[in-house]
């Protein structure tokens, strides 16, 4: 039997008690008290309690997800910009009734990355536990997998060490997932914090740089129109990884000078399993660019890794039957980006910065699915080969 909404109920009952105030018609007399006491936050000494508890919980069992919430930072060789991070985590408001943790994912720095973390972990408060972890694999995709396999809650958000969250970006994380069981994924309201002013048009290709504005309320990503959030400042639940995302990512290790498009395979496995992806705006966070950022060879470099990436997020969404004819079609419409591109820029197409970046990014993704069919073909070799490395090491 469906259920009946107040109006509808109020229309439904006999004339004679239309008179009759309906909160005392519909509801008990000591309901409003009840409901009152049941609402009613617990005394600030109970929740101190209750998070002691849970965190010697989570201590005494390192596989349970006893905790709330783990932030994650991951890093290479960021001794000078980590502490600012960590000092965003420490002035955190409205947490008291979490327990949470912050875990720091060193990805094989040379740096003095371990003794920075070692010096905050002296004076780091105890009911908020400050782990370090060591991850040898280069590449972020490598060591947001190492932070799944040791959380310890169901839900787990990632940033990177030039990201600053804003005071109460864990608590609107929390409240976001208590509101939207069924997200998978959901990512910031990311701004940058620029050392020198950006090229003209940068917010043409703002996005890959992973800076997101997508206005003032919560959004979900419809996956027909194929955009994503990117991996800083996302939070994923730890259930949806787990059930989604496969062990080896075929991006995760570098294309070309840094790792492309690890983070949109892996939100695009959670989608198609079907978890849904948002945009939630009260999480706003400051995206620290360097003037280094916008020097062209960076910038170039950076989208003709994105550009070879894209056959493989293309076809995560894609049935694998329909993988040559997609392909095809794909190809297609980048020449015709190509030539709309040059038609429109002409000489501007590779003398302007953003221009010649948005040029990169459509020739890389036409040649894409030859780079990534190459790119398997030398993985499966280099495996073959170390399997075979171990099979004569185990010989008597």
């Amino acid at each position: 039997m469906a259920e009946l909404s107040l109006p509808a109920l109020a229309t439904s009952v006999p004339s004679a008690w239309a008179s009759s105030p309906p909160a005392k018609l519909l509801t008990p007399p000591d309901t409003s008290r009840r409901r009152a006491m049941t609402h009613r936050p617990l005394p600030s000494y109970t929740q101190r309690l209750l998070r002691q508890l849970r965190l010697k919980l989570a201590t005494a069992s390192p596989g349970s997800e006893a905790l709330d919430l783990a932030v994650v930072i991951c890093t290479y060789n960021g001794e000078q910009r980590l502490p600012q991070v960590l000092d965003c985590l420490l002035a955190q408001l409205g947490t008291e009734h979490l327990a949470w943790e912050v875990i720091v994912v060193d990805n094989n720095s040379t740096d003095g990355t371990a003794q920075v973390v070692k010096t905050y972990q002296q004076q780091w408060p105890q009911d908020i536990p400050l782990r370090y972890a060591f991850e040898p694999r280069q590449g972020a995709g490598y060591a947001r997998q190492h932070a799944i396999g040791i959380a310890r809650s169901p839900l787990v958000g990632f940033l990177d060490d030039d990201n600053h969250p804003a005071l109460g970006w864990v608590l609107a994380a929390h409240r976001f997932s208590q509101a939207h069981p069924q997200a998978g994924a959901f990512g910031s309201r990311i701004r940058g914090d620029f050392e020198t002013a950006p090229p003209p048009n940068f917010d043409r290709i703002g996005a890959m740089l992973a800076l997101t504005e997508r206005g003032s309320e919560p959004l979900i990503y419809d996956p027909r129109q194929k955009v994503l959030p990117p991996a800083a400042g996302l939070v994923v639940r730890r259930q949806a990884w787990l059930a989604s995302v496969p062990e080896q990512l075929s991006l995760a290790d570098a294309i070309g000078f840094r790792a492309a498009g690890e983070d949109l395979e892996v939100v695009l496995y959670m989608q198609r399993h079907g978890w849904e992806v948002w945009y939630n705006p009260a999480m706003r966070m400051q995206h620290q660019i360097p003037a280094s950022r916008f020097e062209r060879d960076y910038l170039l470099r950076l989208f003709r890794g994105i550009g070879l990436s894209r056959h493989r997020t293309r076809m995560l969404s894609v049935a694998g039957w329909l993988w040559p004819l997609m392909t095809l079609l794909y190809m297609a419409n980048d020449l015709c980006k190509i030539a709309r591109h040059l038609l429109r820029y002409r000489a501007e197409a590779i003398a302007d910065t953003v221009a010649a970046c948005e040029l990169t990014l459509y020739v890389y993704s036409l040649v894409s699915p030859f780079y990534m069919v190459q790119r398997w073909w030398r993985q499966r070799q280099r495996c073959g080969i170390a399997q075979r490395i171990r099979a004569r090491n185990s010989r008597p």
